[in-house]
């Protein structure tokens, strides 16, 4: 039986990791999150999750891009060197605390979809992005977000 398709928003800052550089490598991984519900979110992705490319700490602040997961989470690598901005002492190889995820290129967006265009229509008032306080580097989208921006964006919503 096939599993259900989900969907999911990931942000990064334009100057650390940009929608450009991600064209250009065609695939990343996606490591050094460092919150236990957003590091939850990543263990539940699935290979073929669709993926809004979110850059955050912009002008505007925008999703730029879609993605898709290539490979399920499995132990980030960082947690264990001492020299990364991302060592968790605690972790261990037998019980990794932190993980990430694999992601590849599906598009750029021909127009940055920007907060306050988003926060703008009824159809995403319950959007995770949208919400007061919400921090999450990693969240989750509903299928119909997913198709609203996508609609939106003007490019399908079944890549």
């Amino acid at each position: 039986m096939a599993t259900k398709k989900s969907y999911w928003l990931m942000k990064s800052e334009p100057e650390v990791y940009s929608i450009d550089d991600f064209a250009r490598d065609g695939r990343t991984h996606w490591d050094g999150v460092r919150n236990f519900k957003a590091r939850n979110f990543m263990r539940s992705m699935a290979v073929g999750d669709g993926v809004f490319f979110y850059h955050s700490n912009a002008d505007p602040k925008a999703i730029v891009g879609i993605a898709r997961v290539s490979q399920e989470a499995y132990p980030d690598s960082s947690q264990y060197d001492k020299q990364s901005d991302s060592f968790e002492p605690k972790a261990t190889k037998e019980k990794p605390y932190w993980y990430m995820v694999e992601i590849d290129f599906v598009r750029k967006l021909g127009e940055p979809q920007s907060l306050e265009k988003l926060r703008g229509l009824k159809e995403l008032q319950g959007m995770a992005l949208l919400k007061k306080g919400q921090r999450l580097s990693v969240q989750p989208v509903t299928e119909r977000e997913w198709k609203v921006v996508c609609n939106l964006a003007g490019v399908p919503a079944n890549e």
